[in-house]
């Protein structure tokens, strides 16, 4: 039914998808949507974080997804009409349109959006109306929008200025405490011998030449979080202590965003996304206990949709005003 009204509505329409892309610092998900909405392919790739792996790979992976997509939905790559890619790392300007510039010559989708994830997520979670999306990924980034559709971002600031309770944080901050038992410096915890395990050296002695080996990356060190959560879990101390700093920290970024935008005494929803939140309780419990003490009404919530999804969603709203002579070329 819906393919029929497609037709009726403009030649070719039927056949018409909308990209979206969300791409961060460990994997790319991508989706393709027709008219109607529905999903018609999704594909798979690894990062496209071009501050992380440069512009070239990052699109490189963005285009690797499309295919895997249009290969498995037996869809054709050139009926994509709009794309929205929402990638972690394009807070700058100059950055996103290098992005979109190599995005276009590789994929040939001259109406492309470049926003951040972090946006996406939003939109998965509100459908453009007020409330706030924490990230916890490999990364970390809390991003809100008030009823006057005014925008604040907290956190976002990468592995060495941030990540706080993201992947990457949480992992460092085990490794520190795994050097300072393995010293006599701190108390002592399981993760000593997970972090062997997971960086496959022979005892914590020899953890500092397996995490300093060129082939561990941020992505290699986030996956420990996993590790971190299993021992929070299993009741040691220390990964228990670990957690529950990392849900303070995403705490308090949300209630940064929550006090730039003047919704302390609203009802806001607060998006939860990324790997990080498969931790359960561990790390929502500290982080909404910290959110309520500026904002009493706020509350978690999960997104109605992957945020993929949502990008693509944007992109059928962009392509449709475009059409309509009212879009914009996503010079954002």
């Amino acid at each position: 039914m819906a393919e029929k009204r497609a037709k009726r509505n403009g030649s070719g329409k039927a056949h018409q998808l909308f990209l979206g892309v969300d791409g961060g610092g460990t994997k790319t998900h991508i989706a393709l949507i027709n008219h109607a909405g529905a999903v018609k392919a999704e594909g798979n790739a690894g990062p496209s974080n071009p501050l992380r792996v440069g512009v070239e790979t990052a699109v490189a992976n963005i285009f690797k997804a499309v295919n895997e997509a249009c290969d498995t939905g037996s869809v054709s790559r050139g009926d994509i009409v709009a794309a929205t890619l929402g990638l972690a790392g394009v807070r700058r300007a100059d950055l996103r349109q290098r992005v979109r510039d190599s995005f276009v010559k590789a994929v040939g989708v001259k109406n492309a959006l470049v926003i951040t994830d972090a946006e996406i997520a939003l939109y998965a979670t509100t459908r453009g109306k007020p409330g706030l999306v924490v990230i916890a990924g490999t990364g970390s980034i809390c991003l809100g929008k008030n009823e006057k559709g005014e925008i604040a971002i907290s956190g976002g600031w990468g592995p060495l200025a941030g990540d706080e309770g993201g992947g990457v944080g949480i992992a460092q901050t085990a490794l520190h405490s795994v050097a300072k038992a393995s010293d006599g410096r701190g108390i002592a915890t399981t993760l000593s011998k997970r972090a062997s395990e997971y960086f496959r050296a022979s005892g914590p002695e020899n953890l500092i030449v397996a995490i300093y080996s060129p082939q561990v990356d941020n992505t290699r060190i986030a996956g420990f979080a996993e590790f971190v959560v299993e021992a929070a879990k299993d009741g040691d101390a220390v990964a228990m202590s670990i957690m529950n700093e990392a849900g303070t920290e995403l705490g308090l970024a949300a209630c940064a965003v929550i006090e730039k935008l003047n919704l302390t005494k609203a009802k806001v929803p607060i998006g939860c996304v990324g790997s990080v939140f498969k931790a359960g309780k561990l790390l929502t419990k500290p982080m909404i206990s910290t959110i309520r003490t500026v904002a009493p009404k706020a509350f978690l919530t999960e997104p109605e949709m992957p945020p993929a999804h949502a990008a693509a969603l944007m992109a059928m709203l962009n392509g449709t005003a475009a059409t309509n002579g009212r879009g914009q070329k996503g010079e954002r």
